[in-house]
């Protein structure tokens, strides 16, 4: 007889246990004798890990401070484990002494698996254990002194042995069998009927059914049941056999070992009594998932126990989660706890199952958490809430503090503020000298705004801004009741509760906000509380973005004004223009021009004053003007660019300027460019080829050492010429160099660029109606490379101009000249030679003042002057008569006394003239004068340029 045999009672106590509460280990410490030290019975152990040997150190280091404490304080005692030395992490040890009539007799110890102390529950189990357990022990102090309890315990347990011919029928037992059967032993008869006739009716169907599959698959038999014996008493046993083969190969007989259960049953039931009355649903289960016992909860949460016995856990209706049976399992192999949630189909609540590894399989314990996980969902959607409304403040705060315009306040506060507390409206007002009047409202349909201003006086607004105390209206009803005649006017905005909040900034009453919801509701003290907060921030925001506003404002108009209004349409060039200022609303220093010179020569000025701001936009504006008044003057580029350099180098070292200019000049189709540290034009051919103009570049003025250098092109008939500003071509997601290839792109493949037909026939457009026509068109050429390379909505840090030209030359028939000699006989020469092409021309009106003219400049020049001596005559917008020679001194109008003989000769030009002037040309210069004609064109038609 084994060991095991033997302490089978005890072993099953202590397996019962271990699964009961959930532990790893159970083990059974005991004193040894009188005076004997505490020692670690081996039969006493189950669920002892394979490889984990405890002596008398591993009980020292693992379990020495548990059972120490449990003697000491004669109670159930749980302390954290030593780690390294235990089967699983976070485990701990649970010791509970072993007292009979006031004696010691050892301590009953488990290993738990799972972190944190022992619930009430199972130290109300290990208790129970512990007195079945001290009771098996013996009963009388002396005896267990004297004789090792373990050493009795064996005595106490009998195991009888038996051999059952299959073939025949007959049985042999021992003498042991009597015993544990409780029979006398003159009763047994050596029959199998007999042995039968011992099992108790209602356990007999499992007995047999046992019995033949042992038979039939050669397995080992083994099954417990109770015995019905002939005084009528009745007491568990349990069998353990095998099948032994004969000489055939077929099963001859069965041998096994029988001993008695009754009290391991007895204490089962005891520990079974104790689960039944658990408030969670328990249940055991072996290796193979089979449910072997459920608890009176458990039977009201998953069903009967008759129905569930047997059965597989996880294929439970009740509790069947796909992961059940792999986290089952997983636990067994790992022998780690573990646990999940599932939800009932049939009671729709929520379970949390347990699920501990022990020796034999599982215990699974199934806690009702449905309030605990609605509590938990309910908590977890408020701190949602909570962090969702913080979130949104801190939006809405950075917000505003981002905020420059009033539309960027109004936007955040509909964007952030309205989704806060579920409001679907918002109106702001503005306050000031001139009263109360709407800034903006979203949610609100445009016929309800338009009425605003006729609502009923003494509305809840109008209150809340005189005495600064908001108002809350929850319904319609309500505000009927406290406004009365308001509730119409307001139903039309669709709105069916209102919040007035007055706006105020240091105690002053900056306007007013109304945030509306499109059903009655009544807003909680917190909610109201935060709106009231937070239209202080409001106010605060919304009064300097009305200060930005007016000065942003102040700043346009003054950038309007340094721009030029509109563009002149000259007979040269047709011309469009677009300037964007920077995104942040900064002032910027870039510029363009188209000024009209002399001979229908143009000059085309694009330009950038570095930095930005009120005072880059004043230098701007002060270049602008130079440029004007030293064009006027006929410079040159390079020498105009001396100027304007002396000019932006007074101005102090932190000032420069990038700029190019440019003259064309009709007559000859040239055009002569110089430029200082400013992007290169683009030329764009009326085939339609695109070429980037390099030009000899200069520094910036400011930084530049004249002289300047220039370049002379010669422009084709109809091509197009783009200058721009680096803001145009360079930004933050692009440098300048690939912005140009864009812009170069872009002129290459519109069709904006092409030139327009002339017209034919009969309906033949005007030069002037012409020259409208191509003007639209390259407006809408700027707003297409606008489009390109700055698209709306882009953040710029630059402000950017672009400048468009579609050049012309002169009609070789509307343009003559001649060589005179130096030669009084020049006079009358000119005279004649200007009264031929006037007749030709049809401009006999202007013969005799055009002579007289051309008399008195060739006059000066023989007598002042030297040759060449030449004359020209140039129909276009005006008559231009122009006398150039070789001598660079340059006339000037001086008063004549009534006693002088000369000196009247240019006050005489002047008089006659509309214009007159003087340029300076390669070989000398040139005197030139216009006038009318007789029936003349509009002197400026508006071209097109967009600020």
């Amino acid at each position: 007889m084994g060991e095991t045999s033997e302490t089978s009672p005890l072993r099953s106590a202590l397996r019962q246990t271990v699964t009961a509460v959930g532990a790893l280990i159970g083990m059974v410490y005991l004193f040894d004798g009188p005076g004997g030290g505490l020692r670690l019975q081996p039969a006493l152990t189950s669920g002892m890990p394979e490889g984990l040997r405890l002596g008398q150190q591993e009980v020292g280091a693992v379990t020495e401070a548990a059972i120490a404490q449990a003697i000491q304080e004669r109670a159930v005692v749980w302390l954290p484990a030593p780690p390294g030395r235990t089967p699983a992490p976070h485990t701990g040890v649970a010791a509970v002494p072993l007292r009979h009539e006031g004696d010691t007799l050892g301590v009953l110890c488990v290993v738990t698996g799972r972190p944190g102390p022992l619930t009430a529950a199972e130290r109300g189990l290990l208790e129970v254990a512990a007195r079945w357990i001290t009771d098996l022990l013996g009963s009388g102090s002396a005896a267990r002194h004297a004789v090792s309890p373990l050493r009795a315990a064996r005595e106490a347990v009998r195991v009888g042995a038996w051999d059952w011919n299959i073939r025949t029928g007959d049985i042999l037992w021992d003498e042991e069998m009597a015993l544990v059967l409780g029979i006398p032993p003159d009763y047994f008869d050596g029959r199998i009927e007999t042995w039968r006739a011992l099992v108790h009716p209602e356990d007999l169907p499992a007995v047999v059914t046992q019995a033949e599959q042992s038979l039939r698959k050669g397995g080992e038999y083994g099954v417990r049941h109770r015995v019905l014996r002939p005084d009528g008493t009745v007491g568990w046993v349990e069998a353990r056999g095998r099948i032994i083969e004969g000489d055939d190969g077929r099963p001859a007989h069965m041998v096994g070992r029988l001993w008695e259960t009754t009290e391991t049953r007895a204490a089962m039931d005891s520990v079974g009594r104790a689960l039944q009355h658990m408030s969670d649903g328990f249940l055991a289960v072996d290796s193979d998932g089979r449910i072997m016992y459920v608890n009176g909860r458990a039977q009201k949460l998953v069903g009967p126990s008759d129905d569930l016995i047997g059965r597989v856990l996880w294929e439970l209706p009740a509790v069947a989660v796909p992961a059940l049976a792999s986290r089952c399992r997983s636990a067994m192999a790992d022998r780690v706890a573990t646990g999940m949630d599932v939800r009932s189909p049939t009671d729709r609540r929520s379970y949390h199952l347990r699920i501990i590894p022990v020796p034999d399989g599982l215990t699974v314990y199934l806690t009702d958490v449905t309030e605990k996980r609605e509590m938990q969902a309910r908590r977890a959607a408020e701190e949602r809430a909570a962090a969702e409304r913080t979130s949104r403040i801190g939006g809405l705060t950075r917000a505003l503090a981002e905020a420059l315009t009033v539309q960027d306040v109004i936007k955040a506060v509909a964007e952030r503020l309205l989704p806060l507390v579920g409001a679907t409206g918002l109106i702001v007002h503005a306050a000031g000298p001139g009263g109360v009047w709407t800034l903006q409202s979203v949610g609100y349909p445009r016929s309800y705004i338009d009425r605003l201003p006729g609502a009923p006086a003494n509305n809840p607004l109008d209150r809340a801004m005189r005495d600064g105390v908001p108002r809350f209206v929850d319904s319609p009803q309500e505000l009927e009741a406290h406004y009365p005649g308001l509730a119409a006017f307001a139903a039309l905005g669709g709105k069916h509760a209102w919040a007035f909040l007055p706006l105020m900034v240091s105690g002053r009453v900056v306007g007013g906000c109304v945030i509306s919801f499109d059903r009655p509701r009544r807003l909680e003290d917190a909610e109201r509380g935060l709106l009231i907060a937070l239209s202080g921030l409001i106010a605060q925001t919304l009064e300097r973005a009305r200060l930005y506003d007016a000065e942003h404002h102040r700043a346009q108009e003054l950038q309007r004004g340094l721009l030029p209004r509109a563009l002149p349409l000259l007979p040269a060039v047709t011309t469009a223009a677009r300037y964007l200022p920077a995104s942040e609303g900064m002032l910027g220093g870039d510029w363009y021009d188209v000024i009209p010179l002399s001979g229908d020569r143009v000059a085309l000025v694009i330009g950038d004053v570095m930095g930005h701001g009120l005072s880059e936009a004043a230098t701007m504006g002060r270049l602008r003007t130079a440029v004007h008044t030293l064009a006027g003057l006929e410079l040159p580029p390079d020498e105009l660019f001396s100027h304007l350099n002396d000019l932006v180098s007074d101005l102090g070292d932190d000032f420069y300027a990038t700029c190019l200019y440019a003259v064309y000049d009709p007559a000859t189709g040239s055009c002569t460019v110089s430029s200082a540290g400013h992007p290169p034009p683009v030329l764009v051919n009326p085939d339609g080829t695109v070429r980037l103009l390099h030009l000899a570049a200069d520094p910036p003025l400011g930084a530049a050492t004249p002289p300047f250098e220039t370049t002379d092109l010669v422009l084709p008939e109809g091509s197009l010429l783009v200058l721009y500003t680096d803001g145009f071509v360079e930004s933050a997601r692009r440098d300048i160099d690939t912005g140009i290839v864009q812009l170069t792109t872009a002129l290459a493949t519109t069709t904006d660029t092409a030139p327009l037909a002339p017209a034919t026939g009969p309906w033949a457009r005007s030069d002037e109606q012409e020259q409208t026509d191509e003007a639209g068109l390259l407006g809408r050429l700027c707003a297409s490379l606008t489009a390109t390379l700055l698209p709306e909505g882009e953040q710029t840090g630059d402000d950017a101009a672009v400048l468009v030209a579609r050049v012309r030359a002169l009609r070789s028939e509307d343009m003559c000249v001649w060589t005179l000699p130096e030669d009084p006989v020049a006079a009358g020469q000119a005279r004649s030679h200007i009264r031929r092409r006037l007749a030709e021309w049809q401009l006999e009106e202007l013969v005799t003042t055009t002579e007289l003219l051309a008399s008195e400049l060739v006059g000066n020049v023989i007598r002042h002057a030297r040759g060449p001596l030449r004359l020209r005559l140039v129909r276009s917008r005006s008559l231009i008569c122009e006398v150039s020679d070789g001598s660079l001194t340059t006339p000037r109008i001086r008063r004549a006394l009534d006693t002088d003989e000369g000196g009247r000769g240019l006050q005489l030009v002047a008089a006659l003239s509309q214009r007159w002037g003087v340029r300076y040309t390669l070989d000398g210069k040139c005197i030139w004068t216009e006038q009318p004609l007789p029936d003349p064109l509009p002197a400026h038609t508006t071209g097109l340029a967009q600020t």
